[in-house]
Parts: C-alpha cells; sequence; structure tokens
C-alpha cells in the first residue's frame, strides 16, 4: 500500500465515518467525497469526479441504490488511478446472478475486494429502523423472520484491512452477526437494555415503502419480505476470514449503544 489517500466514496455514513476514524487513527491519508461533503461527487455530474478520484490509492466504494443497476460505475473506475477497491455490496446480492456493481468492479479493478453484509445491527440506532425503536414501536414485513445482523464496526475493520493490507485482493466477504435471531428478539433485546416497552409488529411491504422517502422504500420493502421468507437466516464467515477473529455479537451492539446514547432517527 502505498501513501496515496483513499477515497471513501459515499461520504461519511454508517461505514464511512467508521472506516475515516481508523484511517485517521492509522495515520492513514484519506478524503470523503459525497454530495455533502467538502470534496463534492456527484454520480450524476462527471465534471465533480476528476478532483474527487485525483491521486488516490484506493477506493471504498458504496454505490447509492440508483445507480446498482446501471453501468455507472465503469466509466469511473476507468478514470480512477487506484489499483484497489473495496466494494460494499449485500448478503445476498448474487442470488439472482452477478449484480452489475460486482462485475464491474471484478471487470475493471486490479486489486477488488467484495464485502457483503447482512443487515446492519445499527439500523436499530441510526438507520431506517431508528425511528420506531424510539417511537416504542417498530413494524416491519420480516414477520417472525431472522437474520444475523452484523455490527457496521466490524464492516469497517474488514474494510480498512482490505483497503491497506496485502491479502484480501480477489476475496469476497459475506459478513455477519455470529447467531441469527428474529427481528421480534432483537426488538425485545433493545427494549430490555433502555427499560422501556417497546412493541414489534407487521406491515406488508407496500406500507413500509411508503413510510420510506424515494425509490428505496421499494427496495427495502422486498428485501424485508425476503427475511420473512428465510432470506438471512444463516451464519456467514467472513469476519472470520478475513480477521482470524469471530464478529462482534448483536447483545453486544444492545449493550454499547443503548446503554450509552440515544436513539438516532
Amino acid at each position: 500500500m502505498t501513501n496515496a489517500p483513499v477515497l471513501l466514496l459515499g461520504g461519511l455514513g454508517k461505514t464511512g465515518r467508521r472506516i475515516a476514524d481508523r484511517l485517521e487513527a492509522r495515520g492513514v491519508p484519506f478524503r470523503a467525497a459525497s454530495r455533502s461533503t467538502p470534496v463534492r461527487f456527484d454520480w450524476d455530474d462527471e465534471s465533480t469526479w476528476d478532483t474527487a478520484l485525483a491521486g488516490t490509492g484506493a477506493i471504498y466504494l458504496v454505490p447509492p441504490a440508483e445507480h446498482l443497476d446501471t453501468a455507472a460505475i465503469g466509466p469511473l473506475l476507468a478514470r480512477a488511478g487506484a489499483r484497489r477497491v473495496v466494494l460494499l455490496s449485500a448478503r445476498g446480492a448474487d442470488f439472482a446472478g452477478e449484480p452489475v456493481p460486482e462485475r464491474v468492479v471484478r471487470e475493471r479493478s486490479p486489486e477488488w475486494t467484495i464485502l457483503r453484509p447482512s443487515w446492519f445491527a445499527q439500523n436499530f440506532s441510526e438507520g431506517v429502523f431508528a425511528a420506531g425503536i424510539e417511537a416504542g414501536e417498530l413494524k416491519l414485513p420480516t414477520r417472525d423472520g431472522r437474520d444475523a445482523f452484523i455490527d457496521a464496526e466490524d464492516i469497517a475493520d474488514v474494510a480498512v484491512a482490505a483497503l491497506t493490507e496485502d491479502g484480501h485482493a480477489g476475496q469476497a466477504y459475506d459478513l455477519s452477526g455470529p447467531e441469527a435471531i428474529s427481528f421480534p428478539d432483537a426488538v425485545a433485546r433493545i427494549a430490555e437494555a433502555t427499560g422501556r416497552p417497546i412493541s414489534f409488529g407487521y406491515r406488508t411491504p407496500a406500507e413500509f415503502a411508503a413510510t420510506v422517502p424515494g425509490e428505496l422504500g421499494e427496495l427495502l420493502g422486498a428485501l424485508l419480505d425476503g427475511i420473512a421468507q428465510g432470506n438471512g437466516d444463516y451464519v456467514s464467515d467472513g469476519v472470520r476470514r478475513a480477521l482470524g477473529r469471530e464478529p462482534r455479537s448483536f447483545g453486544d451492539f444492545v449493550a454499547r449503544t443503548f446503554g450509552s446514547q440515544p436513539v438516532q432517527a
């Protein structure tokens, strides 16, 4: 790994800001680029690309939902000088064939790594489920379906290893926590930790989609309905393969998060 900066393409979201903290602690230069960061990057405005890409040695790539099925990533990587690309995909993304972002990254990057996480545990504290947790009632299409929730801290650890260390090129890591638990169980654990009642209920995928702005709601509704069909009810070994240790548990996340800070809707 050279001293060229790492580009966090997608800004400082759940994983990006955790990766930034780790890179800063290691003294690794980086820049974050998105529509809302000082270094501006817009997928739909190619005039913003070159400044963001200039001189980078590695890229952490988080494609927005609206570009998951397009070839936009190809022209971007063709203009990038970075040899190393770490793509944030999703566990199960390859069930219906190779997703466009994964295929393009494999074809265009000399040193690629693909991360396929399960549902983030942090969705309950700073993501799409947080408002329901704060309100005391979370209603989802998942029914009693289970998922092996991954801690975003583990995603960041794997991403930083792939961005800064050798031995991860050509690897696709399916990332999950150590156990699959149901969404009602997850909510019950959070309620116990907070000491206040939080109920879990059902709403249809369409009803859930209506609560999420933009086109993302329909996608999330379908994915959560897939949880009800058993699509997430398995544990993956990607954290152990990448880091040589077991992943953090959902219980670790609950104790750490809901014992010390409020929910961020």
